[in-house]
């Protein structure tokens, strides 16, 4: 009998699935599985769930929502022999797309079933994990008023980025410290991705892997209005790089250290967080999480 959770959050993506008991039971038969479904209710909530799962020797837990609830229910399984299932029901879904996880729940469930195990490599950001990205910059400011928005659809998302763009500083510089090297840079984005997609397919690391062992760098000075928007462009069709002022670097781990301030605002896989300290260390640990993919 093998003892699978499901932690759902009812309002990823814009809060119409239908996972119940009862759908759940037409793919995975009684006499082979024990079903547990439980209901997060507000942030961070799916980690006292998991915790609860983990508790109650659950081998498969999957979560359902995007990826932040991936994020929160994953990160509990680091380093464990309880494996990750993922039915994406979330807006963007970038982790899942990496995992060639079907968007349609009965194709999802079919992948659970077949469990298909891989192992992938977490990034660690301080004392938080990620398995998509994390960013500072720009990215943070348009999940921040993404987080802020009644609706989780691509036209909030499109209105988070016009709103990030007219609000954005970027006056604070920030020493880079990676592959034995310094960079000094006033950053619009410095984006430190294990996975090869940011989410609604969009790609700021298309050659990312979570499976090489290493995390893909994205660093991004401020420019002025019009080669932001180019930038813009260019990410639509994965040649960002081509700008000279883009740099990208592959590392195990490096260091961001701001001035004149004591906090970071950045987003972990889609999420808005304040880290309170001037500095941080974000590294790479291989081989972290098993999951259905």
């Amino acid at each position: 009998m093998i003892n699978i959770h499901f932690i759902i959050n009812p309002i990823a993506g814009e809060g119409k699935n239908k996972i119940t008991k009862g759908f759940l039971l037409k793919h995975l038969e009684a006499d082979s599985y024990h079903v547990t479904i439980k209901h997060s209710e507000y942030k961070k909530h799916a980690i006292e769930l998991t915790q609860n799962s983990i508790a109650e020797k659950a081998s498969i837990i999957v979560a359902c929502g995007g990826d932040g609830t991936i994020n929160e229910v994953a990160s509990c399984l680091i380093n464990s022999s309880i494996i990750l299932g993922v039915i994406p029901t979330g807006s963007g879904n970038g982790l899942a797309s990496n995992l060639n996880i079907p968007k349609d729940i009965n194709k999802a469930l079919e992948l659970i079933k077949n469990q298909d195990v891989k192992s992938i490599d977490a990034g660690q950001i301080n004392n938080k994990i990620f398995f998509s990205n994390t960013g500072i910059g720009f990215d943070a400011q348009v999940v921040k008023h993404y987080e802020a928005s009644a609706q989780r659809k691509l036209s909030s998302y499109i209105k988070a980025c016009l709103k990030a763009l007219q609000s954005f500083k970027g006056k604070n510089k920030v020493v880079i410290t990676i592959n034995d090297q310094q960079i000094v840079t006033n950053p619009f984005l410095i984006f430190t991705s294990n996975s090869n997609e940011l989410g609604y397919k969009v790609s700021l690391t298309p050659k990312a892997s979570l499976q090489d062992g290493l995390l893909d760098v994205l660093v991004v000075p401020k420019m002025n209005l019009l080669k932001t928007l180019f930038f813009g462009v260019l990410i639509l069709f994965k040649k960002h790089h081509v700008l000279s002022q883009v740099k990208t670097y592959m590392t195990k781990r490096l260091t961001l250290s701001i001035q004149y301030q004591d906090f970071f605002e950045t987003q972990i896989d889609g999420e808005f967080y304040k880290i309170n300290s001037n500095t941080i260390h974000i590294s790479i640990i291989e081989k972290a999480l098993l999951v259905i993919a």
